[in-house]
């Protein structure tokens, strides 16, 4: 006889553990902690949180869940777009030439015609990662490399020129 946490599995659906993922993943977007919260041992939660992401009916309610909280909040790129023009016109009518400027580069940004660029000197603290050889560098990305996935910067910053 199927138990009901079979049968929602069959159905397509979650365990009530894996509905608890969800929500706690959609608090702050961190596996490891969305699944300590749900009571897996801290000892294999990064485990955990990272092989229950990769199931496509988590990964699915999810998406489900983000949509119903942008659509609860209604932030749309539509209305954020409205929303800038609309404090850029302000801005304009109060003569206020900087806050215009602000409200067209968010609007630039938002449509993704505009990309901040930032240029590493090389030097991080007393360290210089241009005398570092390949293994060192790929010794320095497995460490720094989980900091990214727990909400570090995931794309780095890229050096101009290179």
């Amino acid at each position: 006889m199927a138990t009901k946490e079979t049968a929602a599995v069959k159905a397509g659906g979650l365990t009530p553990k894996q509905q608890r993922f969800v929500s706690e993943y959609l608090k702050d977007h961190n596996g490891t902690q969305a699944a300590i919260r749900t009571g897996y041992s801290e000892r294999t939660a990064k485990q955990q949180g990272s092989r229950l992401l990769a199931e496509r009916r988590i990964q699915a309610a999810v998406r489900a869940g983000q949509q119903k909280v942008a659509k609860k909040a209604e932030v749309t790129v539509d209305s954020l777009m409205a929303e800038l023009e609309q404090a850029r016109k302000l801005a304009l009518k109060e003569k206020q030439a900087s806050a215009a400027v602000t409200a067209t580069m968010g609007k630039g940004k938002l449509a993704g015609l505009l990309v901040e660029k930032r240029q590493h000197s090389g030097a991080v603290g007393t360290y210089n990662l241009k005398d570092l050889s390949d293994n060192d560098l790929d010794r320095l990305e497995q460490i720094l490399g989980p900091l990214a996935d727990a909400g570090g910067d995931p794309g780095g910053a890229v050096e101009e020129g290179n």
